[in-house]
């Protein structure tokens, strides 16, 4: 096709999740409660992190980085999609798209490393336990907390570069619920060799490489841990990794199935259950799993609260 011929749309319409309005209507209760859990949930362990001394250790230094992560895409995605379900006419402008599109992109890259960098404590804490202290200090673990930020946001910026430059030819109906790569690549109307390259390259950078890192330490962990000669000292050392080999095993799953295919091949509907796991689910869920198995947060919540309320006597 000419390049003459090639249009871009000023702005998107998003099909969503269901055209019907009592759906819609229960979908906003929902979502919109799932949204308040996940501002309190991740803003709490950031207070509790802040308050309390006794959590100030790299583990929930980079606890305290996730829930940053968690609360900024949840709140990326979702203020829009409880907006839109209040909206007969569901429209994004190309800005705001691509604006979402970048800071989805960065903060789900950021994410996967920050768990490869939590794994890596794991690893210190159960196999190098009297050096833990000397290795994961402060200089390392604000560079792997600045390397994972930035590597999420360089990742972002290139995908982001490729994608919103393709042109739809008047197209402008998005089957989805947000500005998501394979959605708008596959509204082009042009050749997208060059996006479905930069999705694989991106797959490898945040996700494969990342994942292979999270396997390769927990399979040293798994080695020290069968070392041990005591059942609770196999016990204990396995629960300080339970809790993160639960959100591993959550958030890497489903985006190394989705985002490791070569081509857009995807359904739509599977990119929407994708976005709505990793936008909605995920963000409410990690600090529940951080504090329902965590003795040190739930012990933190208890001297935080009875410290205020001794306050107020």
């Amino acid at each position: 096709m000419g390049r003459n011929n090639l249009t871009w749309v000023s702005e998107f319409v998003l099909l969503g999740l269901s055209g019907d309005w009592q759906t819609q209507a229960g979908l906003f209760v929902l979502f919109g409660a799932t949204y308040l859990l996940t501002l309190l949930g991740n803003g709490l362990i950031l207070v509790l992190v802040r308050l309390d001394s006794r959590l100030q250790l790299p583990m929930y230094f980079f606890l305290g980085n996730l829930s940053v992560v968690d609360i900024c895409y949840t709140s990326s995605g979702v203020p829009q999609m409880l907006a839109h379900f209040l909206l007969e006419k569901k429209t994004i402008s190309s800005a705001r798209c691509g604006t979402q599109h970048f800071f989805s992109l960065a903060l789900g890259g950021t994410e996967f490393l920050l768990l490869a960098a939590m794994a890596y404590d794991r690893y210190v804490a159960v196999c190098d336990p009297l050096r833990y202290a000397a290795v994961m200090g402060l200089r390392l673990c604000a560079g792997l907390a600045a390397v994972s930020w930035l590597v999420g946001l360089a990742n972002a910026a290139v995908e982001t570069a490729v994608t919103v430059r393709l042109p739809t030819c008047g197209c402008h109906v998005l089957n989805h619920v947000a500005c998501e790569t394979l959605a708008l690549v596959r509204l082009a109307c042009v050749d997208v060799t060059l996006n479905q390259a930069v999705i694989l390259a991106s797959s490898v950078v945040v996700l494969l490489v990342p994942c292979c890192l999270v396997a390769l330490s927990y399979a040293r962990i798994v080695a020290a841990v069968l070392r041990i000669r005591s059942s609770a000292g196999r016990r204990k050392a396995f629960g300080t990794c339970a809790s993160h080999l639960t959100v591993v095993s959550m958030s890497y799953g489903m985006a190394l199935v989705t985002y490791m295919q070569p081509r857009a091949t995807a359904s739509a509907e599977q990119d929407k259950v994708v976005v709505l796991f990793y936008t909605v689910v995920t963000p409410m869920l990690n600090p529940l799993i951080y504090s329902l198995r965590n003795k040190e947060i739930k012990a933190a919540l208890t001297r935080v609260l009875t410290r205020s309320s001794e306050s107020k006597w």
